[in-house]
């Protein structure tokens, strides 16, 4: 069963390094079924459930009685693992850049939700990035985040511009676990309106995020906004269970 699941999970990954290809654009049409499993020498159900996870995370979307299609529009937030913006925009067919609007080292002291998110001692020192991201020119996503910085040492400029989770995994050598998450719904302020381009007021997700490295150290915490009108937050279900403790909180 492990041997299988593996090899699902490899096809998947597969499929996606060909829609950031570009082989196959915004609204095209994909590899059927059939085509899936004879280019990559996989059964048709194996195939066949490699396409619908690609349509649960939103990277495809089924069409009655005219096939798959690569989506259009509004970009996707996996709620089930982490995935790079830069990846995801152009998966999407969009291109994505980065606009840096700061880049600086501070206390925990100066930033007391940050530091207990992080669960780092008083005065540790911290990286505090603020950026706003674009797909195709338009600002989508803006988001301040810290960072524990002893873990990332000599982060430059052109490396906070970039992929984090790439800046991490590959010049930092750390191994993400995961994150822990809160999504909700808020309005933006005159700041924040301005720099994604919306009125005042209009209605946003904020994800605040506290994201973890192997062993449990955390290593950044996160308030991030995304557009309602640019980002469509999706998950895919299981089915009915019996009661289980509560995941959320009442405000």
């Amino acid at each position: 069963m492990a041997k299988t699941a593996s090899f699902h999970e490899q096809l998947i990954e597969k499929l996606r390094k060909l829609l950031r290809s570009r082989q196959f654009v915004p609204g095209a049409k994909f590899l059927t079924e059939r085509e899936i499993a004879e280019r990559f020498d996989t059964s048709r159900p194996t195939a066949n459930k490699a396409l619908s996870s690609l349509v649960s995370t939103g990277l495809l979307e089924f069409r009655q009685g005219a096939g798959t299609f690569v989506r259009e529009s509004v970009l996707d937030y996996d709620l089930q693992h982490l995935v790079s913006f830069t990846e995801k925009a152009r998966a999407a067919g969009k291109k994505p850049t980065t606009q840096l609007i700061a880049l600086q080292k501070l206390s925990s002291l100066d930033a007391p939700a940050a530091a207990r998110g992080l669960k780092v001692l008083p005065g540790e020192p911290l990286l505090y990035l603020e950026r706003l991201r674009l797909a195709d020119g338009q600002p989508v996503i803006y988001e301040r985040r810290h960072v524990v910085a002893r873990f990332c040492p000599g982060m430059t400029r052109t490396d906070a511009k970039g992929s984090l989770y790439g800046f991490w995994t590959s010049k930092c050598r750390l191994t993400i676990s995961g994150a822990d998450e809160s999504i909700r719904a808020v309005n933006a302020s005159p700041a924040q309106a301005a720099a994604l381009r919306i009125p005042p007021n209009t209605a946003c997700l904020m994800v605040i995020a506290t994201g973890f490295l192997e062993g449990g150290a955390p290593l950044w915490y996160e308030e991030t906004l995304y557009r309602s009108d640019a980002y469509e937050f999706r998950n895919q279900l299981g089915g009915v269970s019996g009661p289980k403790p509560a995941q959320g909180r009442m405000r």
